[in-house]
């Protein structure tokens, strides 16, 4: 397995980015489902398993602590084809991914969502935080 650089992951993000920005622009965002609303009152969010757009997005509690039971995602896993989504919960409540991290969502479920969106049939790499 190769191994992704800073450079490399941030050069894919931007460039997904931008396909997205131009998929809005031109109106197509309407073809898919609406990403989420936000959950009522803070609340826990809910638990996810489902088919977009020929994916297969689950979430829910993170189990077992460590790092993505910590301070990543409050202790949310979120997954696509069964690799993980590294999520991360900002302090105004909404959701961000490594795939989508400069468009903030209202739940993992979007944020999940969005990254189908932004990969475009392309697989979901495993990151490796080092």
């Amino acid at each position: 397995m190769s191994s992704i650089t800073r450079r490399k992951a941030l050069g894919v993000a931007a460039g997904a980015a931008g396909a997205v920005a131009g998929l809005t622009a031109a109106g197509a965002a309407g073809a898919a489902a609406p990403l989420a609303a936000a959950p009522a009152g803070g609340s826990a969010p809910a638990s996810f398993d489902e088919t977009y757009l020929g994916r297969r997005i689950k979430g829910g509690p993170a189990h077992g602590g460590g790092h993505h039971g910590g301070h990543h995602g409050g202790g949310y896993t979120v997954t696509i084809d069964g690799e993980e989504l590294h999520v991360m919960q900002n302090a105004d409540g909404t959701w961000i991914s490594v795939i989508s991290h400069y468009e903030p969502v209202a739940t993992p479920k979007a944020a999940a969502r969005a990254a189908v969106l932004e990969l475009r049939g392309a697989t979901l790499v495993p990151l490796t935080l080092v």
